[in-house]
């Protein structure tokens, strides 16, 4: 496979060859949900109750995607900058460590869920209608636990080594797998949204044992499960791989808490059909939140790298490079959701009831969709320069500081209704985007003219 040289490729070049991979990974991840969504909308006569069922699953989607976060976005950046620093025993380390925490946390997470899966669903806003689906969908999901956070919290390590192409074949294999089996279990077995999900399942475990095989087999950096007698000498690297990755773990749980509130104020102001509104408006979100993500996180190892490597030029390039493809992609996206809603609803739903309520709703959400590329940005240059309290704390001030009371001061405090809840997100972006992004320059900025004159001091 081919390997991204760090060292010496131009950073341009560098990004664009991490950044294009993890685009395509990523629309391909997708599909593990979206696609089961699409199909279950089409489920003659129930689709659209099964639809809004799914959605009240996102908030345990997401927090198991969160935990697999906290090890992969909070290993990787440290392992790139020991690797740039030539510390490869402390880098082995560190993908160790981070292996035996997703494998762990992955059973302990299953076990919770399987066992109060019904309660979480019901507190997440699920009336007994929709628990009808919702429950059985989630108990088979969550079979795929471990190998979903094996897939998600060992990509970063693949990326971070240089091999992008391989991270999107992993997610590649995965996703064709579930772009098959989804027609076949939900219409041609008759499972419906049972089917869905094991579907699901099916091809979390294949994408999970290439990512396995690679990193055992194949990458520079081989996995392995920590010994018991290395537990003491690992924990250090185990709390600064908690530490930073807190932020990644932070954003993810907070979408979930924003999840649950934004599904309790829609169900009781605008009742069970806006709760499937919300649902294929997150679904919209994260179809086009995934360039930003693949730009951003493509460039995070180059500039962990380089700041190892005590290259401040190329760090600052890089950081410039990644907001310029941001902004360009946020730009393009935010037109095209203005001009052609309907579309991009008709993805995910061919109701012709719900388009009218799910239209100025996709509108009011992405208002200021061009403002979340000032959070992307900034969070993603903290993160991989191991700047941890400002990771966490620019993670929680969005989500949990202002859309969260936004949510429920729009539609009751102000009587904004449900469009009050689909308004929260765009003032958050706004707020929120542009004091991460400033706080960024103003402390980053310096540090890196610091370094570089430092680093001229030294060579004279």
């Amino acid at each position: 496979m081919k390997q991204i040289d760090f060292d010496n490729g131009k950073i341009t070049s560098n990004i664009l060859n991490a950044a294009v991979p993890m685009l395509v990974a990523q629309i391909l991840s997708l599909l593990y949900n979206i696609v089961d969504r699409i199909y279950i909308a089409r489920i003659p006569e129930v689709g659209t109750v099964a639809l809004g069922a799914v959605g009240l699953c996102f908030p345990l989607i997401i927090m198991i995607t969160a935990f697999s976060n906290l090890f992969g976005s909070g290993g990787a950046p440290i392992f790139s900058i020991y690797r740039g620093m030539n510390e490869n025993g402390r880098a082995q380390i560190v993908v160790n460590t981070s292996f035996t925490m997703v494998c762990a946390c992955g059973i302990v997470l299953m076990t919770i869920g399987l066992v109060f899966a019904r309660p979480l669903l019901v507190l997440f806003g699920a009336s007994e209608s929709a628990l009808v689906y919702a429950y059985p969908y989630m108990m088979i999901y969550l079979i795929g636990t471990v190998p979903s956070m094996l897939t998600i919290g060992m990509n970063p390590f693949i990326n971070a080594q240089g091999y992008a192409t391989t991270g999107m074949i992993s997610v590649m294999i995965g996703a064709a797998a579930n772009l098959i089996l989804d027609p076949l279990f939900i219409f041609a077995f008759h499972l419906g949204i049972e089917g869905a999900a094991i579907a699901t399942v099916i091809s979390q475990i294949m994408s999970a044992c290439f990512v396995i095989i690679f990193l055992r087999r194949k990458a520079e950096y081989k996995i392995r499960l920590l010994h018991r007698e290395e537990l003491g000498e690992c924990t250090e690297y185990a709390k600064n791989i908690v530490s930073l990755g807190t932020s990644g773990f932070v954003m993810q749980l907070t979408n979930s808490l924003v999840s649950i509130c934004c599904n309790n104020v829609l169900s009781v102001t605008g009742g069970d059909v806006y709760i499937s509104v919300m649902t294929i408006v997150s679904s919209v979100r994260q179809m086009v939140e995934t360039p930003i993500y693949a730009i951003v996180e493509g460039s995070s190892p180059i500039i962990s790298y380089n700041y190892g490597a005590k290259r401040p030029k190329r760090v600052a390039k890089a950081i410039a490079t990644m907001a310029l493809m941001a902004l360009i992609y946020t730009l393009s996206m935010w037109l095209v959701i203005i001009k052609a809603p309907e579309f991009l609803i008709g993805i995910f739903s061919s109701n012709k009831e719900l388009l009218v309520d799910a239209v100025p709703a996709l509108k009011l959400y992405f208002a200021a969709f061009v403002f979340m590329l000032l959070q992307y940005t900034g969070q993603t240059v903290f993160k991989s320069l191991n700047k941890k309290k400002q990771a966490i704390f620019f993670s929680l001030l969005r989500k949990v500081f202002i859309v969260v009371p936004l949510t429920y001061l729009l539609p009751y405090a102000f009587h904004f209704g449900t469009d009050g809840v689909f308004m929260a997100e765009p003032v958050s972006n706004v707020i929120g985007g542009s004091i991460c992004f400033i706080t960024m320059l103003c402390t980053v900025i310096p540090e890196l003219r610091a370094m570089e004159k430092g680093c001229s001091g030294d060579g004279a």
